[in-house]
């Protein structure tokens, strides 16, 4: 356990920065689950609607650090490609 106030207050505000990263990722999992959603169902005009939603969740989640930028660009360009995969199929 913690015995000086500063080690105290660190613990206090991982607690928090770790609910607030908690909920962003699971906020751009949701995005991501609906642009799958959609692939999954074939509707290649819904994907892509729910993939534009999706980019500035995901853009915000390196912004805020919480996810690494090439990460994200791979997810985004798989996804991108999965769509653009449905029109030729």
């Amino acid at each position: 356990m913690a015995n000086t106030a500063s080690a105290r207050k660190r613990i206090r505000q991982t607690e928090r920065r770790n609910a607030r990263n908690t909920a962003r990722i699971s906020r751009v999992r949701t995005f991501v689950k609906k642009v799958e959603a959609a692939i999954e169902a074939g509707k290649k005009e819904d994907a892509s609607v729910a993939l534009r939603a999706a980019q500035p969740e995901l853009q915000r989640a390196v912004g805020k650090g919480v996810m690494h930028a090439n990460t994200v660009a791979r997810r985004i360009s798989r996804l991108s490609a999965r769509i653009k995969a449905l029109a030729a199929a």
